[in-house]
């Protein structure tokens, strides 16, 4: 086995445990050279989001054509190599093993392709087709290759999986009906709210969740939007774009006061508004009811701020609901893009098969060739004392013959007297071989 992934994501794990094993930016290039560094470890990617922590590892030393899961041994190594990854995963984040177990999945191989183009079309996302996710693996992708990490094997993989997902999208319907995490929060905001058009919106962050928000309440005729950053220019670039107004973080209490929906999407590791400061807001707003929408993991927004009478507080983990009628389009164009996953992922097994064929070739190639420059040598030699050329050249090719013949030939009985034809069988095709029939 040569291809392991393991990960957790919104189905085995609750946003509690997820937070505490997210990579934010910052810490990716450190985490990625410590895995790399692991014993066998030839390339590495990790894809950390909102939804799912994966850490995906080409090994050496196994050949990569074996089918995942499909004899106790391969089960074993997998099982192992998940083993490793969980106790460095846990001595990273410093937190139990036993507690990433639980909620952890590995796959070997051809399921690691597999699984990867599924969630770069979408389908492995609490939103069914949500495009973000392939954008978030192309970033990762593009982190390992700039710190040399990705090789030809998981590098491979990656490329094929980005042009399965831009087929999917192209070909089949799953983009079709917007039900992104930032529309859900919008559509939940809806559900709320009989009127959006008429609210004040604060945004926290200015990443690529917040700027789809920002285009959803712009769509719904939102005006009066915020947006709040660490950096200012970054908020000002956003606001921009809806006609809003940006400000730093520290700004943040007093632009509670005036908001209706609060929501968050930031990479920060500590929480960026708590329960105090919610609370001295509603007291100036009389208690008018505030929405906050949590999309970040870690998360922005402090847990105890469901507790304020009037303060209504989503993660990302409860606005599931709101986008169940836009998966529901999607299921027949989710089952077209398993077929194409499907073909995407016998094309890769057939270009790493490829890829062995090269290497064997290489091999064979340099064998030969290192016969026929040590017999090449010995003729020379011959020849510089004065042997007849002709017997010198007979004597060449009957040496380069009898040792390109050796080995082969060594094989092959010890394979007839194991009773293994099919060895023999594939000599012959291998070489086109046609056999004398006895008289």
């Amino acid at each position: 086995m040569a291809l392991v992934l393991v990960g957790i994501n919104h189905n085995t794990a609750n946003i509690a445990l997820r937070e505490k094993v997210a990579f934010p930016p910052e810490i990716v290039a450190d985490a990625l050279r410590r895995v790399h560094a692991l014993e066998s470890v030839n390339e590495a990617v990790i894809v950390s989001t909102c939804n799912r922590t994966e850490i995906y590892l080409e090994f050496e030393g196994d050949s990569h054509l074996s089918e995942s899961g499909s004899d106790l041994v391969t089960k074993r190594l997998l099982l192992d190599r998940q083993q490793r990854i969980l106790a460095w995963l846990a001595d990273y984040h410093e937190m139990s093993a036993e507690e990433l177990a639980e909620s952890s999945y590995a796959f070997g191989d051809e399921d690691v392709v597999r699984h990867l183009m599924k969630v770069s079309c979408g389908l492995d996302s609490m939103v069914l087709g949500e495009p973000q996710i392939l954008g978030q693996i192309k970033s990762a992708f593009a982190v390992s290759k700039d710190l040399e990490v990705l090789g030809s094997v998981l590098g491979r993989a990656f490329q094929v999986a980005f042009s399965v997902a831009k087929e999917v999208r192209t070909d089949t319907a799953i983009g079709e009906n917007p039900v992104s995490v930032a529309y859900a929060a919008v559509a939940l905001s809806e559900r709320i709210f009989s009127d959006l058009a008429s609210l004040s919106v604060l945004l926290i962050g200015a990443g690529r969740t917040i700027e789809l928000v920002a285009t959803h309440l712009a769509d719904k005729g939102v005006s009066a939007m915020v947006v709040a950053n660490r950096t200012l220019d970054h908020a000002l670039d956003v606001a921009a774009k809806f006609d809003g107004h940006g400000v730093l973080l520290s700004e943040i209490p007093e632009q509670l006061v005036t908001a209706d929906i609060v929501v968050s999407s930031t990479n920060s590791q500590l929480p960026l508004l708590g329960k105090g400061a919610v609370e001295r807001a509603l007291r100036q707003r009389k208690h008018k009811p505030m929405l906050l929408i949590d999309l970040a993991v870690p998360r922005d927004i402090e847990a105890e701020v469901s507790e304020i009478p009037d303060a209504y507080l989503y993660s990302v983990d409860d606005i599931s609901a709101a986008i169940e009628d836009g998966v529901k389009s999607r299921a027949e164009a989710a089952a077209q893009a398993e077929s194409i996953i499907e073909r995407g992922v016998g094309e890769y097994m057939q270009q790493l098969r490829s890829l062995n064929a090269v290497a064997t070739l290489r091999a064979l190639r340099d064998k030969a060739d290192s016969i026929r420059e040590a017999e090449l040598q010995r003729a020379i030699k011959a020849l510089d004392k004065g042997e007849s050329a002709a017997v010198v050249v007979e004597s060449l090719s009957r040496a380069i013959t009898n040792k390109l013949t050796h080995s082969p030939s060594v094989q092959l009985k010890k394979a007839s007297a194991e009773g293994r034809d099919e060895l023999l069988q594939l000599t012959q095709e291998l070489f086109e071989l046609e056999l004398k029939q006895e008289p």
